[in-house]
């Protein structure tokens, strides 16, 4: 079976919705009004990418400038991937579906070392070459930015460009070096020029060894309010929820966090913006969860002040807070008790060392005594489950240290009885590019594995869950994040070889960066060996603000387990990065909580139920039924209504569907009950006010006012009527063989089928439900009617493969609509 594009391989994958779009506040322009078009990439899936805030600021970025178009792709499945290769069908955008080549620029995002090979097979797929050199006049400029850029070699022979630093303000400088350069007739290695004169844009065609790059820091973030409206994923992401970044920066001085060296300083956001921003997110996204986003969000000035009013504001409509990066010291009785009102988000502390003497190496500077006493504080609120995090392999690390971890997660433990459950995760220490540890050693795999053994043989309790990462996986990512030029060899070599998504356990192979690494005889010693202060490194040629003398003082004091104050609060060190208009910005004095600014609660007022009928149309049809519900849950809310919810610990809106709609059907006929609070419109308001906030196939057909207590859907339900529409095989042959295949089901008394079940076969005899089949030849249509079960029915899929004799294949490309829903008498 040949297929024509990517749409035709949905009914064949996992996930379908991934490659769908369509989503609330994504952007389609007409090209032909465009002067740029701009591919934003992600070398991850979508659910993963379209977690990422910074993919979102630059969608918002540019798609607010008229001339330019920008557009999103992520990387596909393996599935996907296979029927992609084996039908040529190419690598293509979101919005407009149009393959990579396509594209002026196309820009990466590159958060993670091990989404390298993910890179390669983008741009494979989506027809450009993958070495830079190879790019011939016409093909789209490739660049690249994120914190993977602070050391560029390895990647550095596939990209055209990359920049280095926050990306706001230099997004918008490329753009219109590219188009000043189009307007002028500049040619490829021209507009790579004008790129290079870019501050903050290394050019590897261009720069030479000697010339460094400067980062670019955005001075004042209270002139970036992107996004506003961001948008809504439609299949359920991994950070499922509004981010809002409260800071910038962090200056607590962490000797093995990256992070906390190159984004320095430290910048706040004022209370009044953060607050205008959160409104314009929950507004635009019907979302219920807002996260405080910063390296270290208890370090934000006024974190009670804002957290409070945040909750006082939204407390109403539900709208939970998290914080994901809390320091021990900074988490006070105060904000638990407003983290936990609406419901309780996910609780990380993170010591990082098992003993005070190797803490303060790394200059962690928080002591056993806080974590326990946030520990307890935390369970006494209510949580039934705390995650801690360490390291191993740090700089000086003895089994004493090893220990401390397992003392300490005992002692976690006990603050909460020995009932409550404690995860310990261990992650392997990679010695990034910019921080003190950049010349030390990383420990080996056999290290790794000797260490990963104690902890199991030692950790051992129904309350205490151990995780780690995989050791392989890290040893891979200390090769890439302080590798060279001859890494980015090993990068394509392990891409032709078919490595993908290495940063997943079940698609990482080993064995094939293994194979690769022996291939091209790299010496894997000499990049995860300790270094002198005075080799040169593959990094060289970036200049991220902080000074090496800095870097190599604070190694110096590590050995000594010298500690290192917040110059926020001790005074200024020296580290290079505050210069010019480049400095700490904290928030001004915050206004007195108003009760103004509070949204008033329907939570008492009269509650109305509706029964809503809706139709699920086109590429909509391929949502799970999870997805789909959240998106009207989202939609409602985006309307301004408000949802009666349920009680407890975790309240949700009420609203309730009779069944699951499985991935593949569309219908014009879907039900679904929701309680409303203080709603005092008419059905036909209502449509109009949720329908354009609904993605694209989801569209309320009608409302009507029910009883509170009428039955509910699933007992009114007799049954469905589907037509089904069969794709392009001729059906003058298949049809009299399937057209007996019918006939003999319906003279049959019963009909057996197998299906699997929670990991067991499951015999089921589905002639009782079906009520009515048959094939209409010409037409290339089977029409059905089956009972419905609340117990279990029959799905259409099962009538085309056990009952007509389709294979899977060809019942899946099967266009199925439920067109009408009969109700019992």
């Amino acid at each position: 079976m040949n297929y024509s594009c990517i749409e035709e391989l949905l009914p064949l994958v996992q996930t379908p919705g991934r490659y769908i779009g369509g989503e609330i506040n994504s952007i389609r322009k007409d090209w032909g009004k465009c002067r740029l078009t701009f591919a934003l990439a992600f070398p991850d899936t979508y659910e993963i990418g379209m977690s990422h805030l910074g993919l979102q600021i630059l969608y918002s970025i540019l798609n607010n400038e008229p001339e330019i178009a920008a557009e999103r792709v992520y990387a596909p499945w393996s599935d996907m991937e296979t029927l992609m290769r084996a039908h040529g069908i190419p690598l293509a955008s979101l919005e407009s579906g149009t393959p990579l080549s396509g594209f002026n620029i196309v820009g990466f995002s590159l958060q993670y070392e091990l989404s390298y090979t993910n890179v390669l097979n983008m741009l494979d797929l989506g027809g450009v070459p993958i070495y830079s050199r190879d790019r011939k006049e016409g093909a789209p400029i490739i660049i690249a930015g994120g914190p993977c850029v602070f050391n560029p070699k390895p990647v550095a022979q596939f990209f055209d460009a990359l920049v280095v630093g926050e990306g706001e303000e230099v997004i918008l400088e490329i753009s219109r070096a590219m188009n000043s350069g189009k307007e002028s007739g500049c040619n490829r290695s021209e507009l790579l020029g004008l790129l290079s004169k870019i501050e903050g844009v290394w050019v590897p065609s261009l720069h030479n060894s000697e010339k460094k790059v400067t980062k670019r820091v955005i001075a004042d973030l209270e002139n970036w309010r992107c996004p506003s409206r961001p948008i809504v994923p439609l299949v359920k992401a991994v950070h499922d929820r509004i981010t809002l970044e409260i800071a910038r920066g962090c200056t607590r001085g962490c000797r093995f966090c990256q992070a906390g060296m190159v984004w320095r300083p430290v910048r706040e956001r004022s209370t009044d913006t953060l607050e205008e921003m959160a409104e314009d997110m929950l507004s635009s996204t019907g979302y219920d969860e807002i996260s405080l986003l910063s390296l270290s969000s208890g370090d934000y000035s006024h974190i009670e002040y804002l957290l409070t009013s945040l909750m006082n504001r939204y407390y109403g409509k539900r709208v939970a807070m998290a914080l994901p990066s809390m320091r021990v010291e900074t988490l006070t009785k105060r904000l638990i008790e407003q983290i936990k009102k609406v419901r309780k988000t996910s609780f990380t502390l993170a010591p990082e060392a098992g003993t005070q003497r190797l803490r303060d190496v790394i200059n962690k500077g928080n002591s056993e005594e806080a974590l326990l006493t946030t520990a307890r504080s935390v369970f006494d609120a209510g949580w039934k489950s705390i995650k801690l995090y360490f390291m191993i392999g740090l700089p000086t690390e003895t089994q004493e240290d090893l220990q401390g971890i397992v003392d300490l997660a005992y002692k976690v433990l006990r603050e909460g009885n020995n009932r409550r459950q404690v995860t310990v995760s261990i992650s392997t220490f990679v010695p990034k590019a910019f921080t003190p540890f950049q010349w030390q050693r990383q420990i080996t795999i056999d290290e790794t594995r000797e260490r990963q053994d104690f902890f199991k043989k030692n950790i051992r309790h129904k309350n205490l869950k151990l995780k780690w990462h995989d050791r392989e996986m890290s040893f891979l990512e200390g090769l890439l994040a302080r590798g060279d030029e001859k890494i980015g060899e090993l990068v394509a070599a392990a891409f032709h070889s078919g490595c993908r998504f290495d940063g997943w356990s079940d698609r990482f192979r080993f064995d094939i960066w293994e194979r690769a690494i022996d291939n091209l005889g790299i010496e894997t010693d000499k990049y995860l060996g300790e270094k002198d202060t005075q080799d040169a490194l593959p990094w060289n040629t970036i200049d991220c603000g902080i000074t090496k003398e800095f870097l190599a003082e604070e190694y110096e004091k590590s050995l000594d387990g010298e500690l290192t104050e917040d110059c926020r609060s001790a005074g200024c060190y020296g580290c290079g990065v505050c210069s010019g208009d480049i400095r700490i910005v904290e928030a001004g004095e915050p206004h007195p909580i108003s009760s103004d600014k509070r949204v008033t609660s329907s939570h008492g007022e009269r509650t109305t139920s509706l029964r809503i009928k809706f139709a699920r149309e086109g590429k909509a049809g391929m949502l799970s039924h999870l997805d789909m519900s959240s998106s009207i849950v989202r939609a409602i809310h985006i309307s301004g209504h408000s949802f009666a919810f349920s009680e407890g610990f975790h309240p949700h809106p009420k609203i309730s569907f009779p069944y699951a709609l499985p991935v593949g059907v569309e219908s014009l006929c879907e039900y679904a009950d929701i309680q409303l609070q203080g709603y005092n419109g008419s059905p036909e308001d209502f449509i109009r006010r949720v329908n354009p906030c609904l993605p694209a196939g989801i569209e309320i057909l009608s409302a009507e006012t029910i009883p509170p207590y009428a039955a509910s859907l699933s007992i009114l339900i007799a049954g469905f009527d589907y037509e089904i529409y069969l794709p392009g095989a001729p059906i003058s042959s298949a049809g009299p063989v399937s057209d007996e295949r019918i006939k003999k089901f319906l003279k049959s008394d019963i009909c057996m089928v197998s299906k699997y079940r929670k990991g067991t076969v499951v015999a089921k005899d589905i002639r009782p439900l079906v009520t009515s089949i048959a094939l209409d030849v010409k037409e290339a249509m089977i029409s059905l009617s089956v009972r419905f079960d609340p117990r279990g029915g029959v799905k259409p899929l099962e009538i085309l493969t056990q009952v007509v004799g389709f294979d899977d294949e060809y019942a899946k490309r099967a266009r199925v609509i439920k067109t009408g829903i009969r109700f019992k008498e």
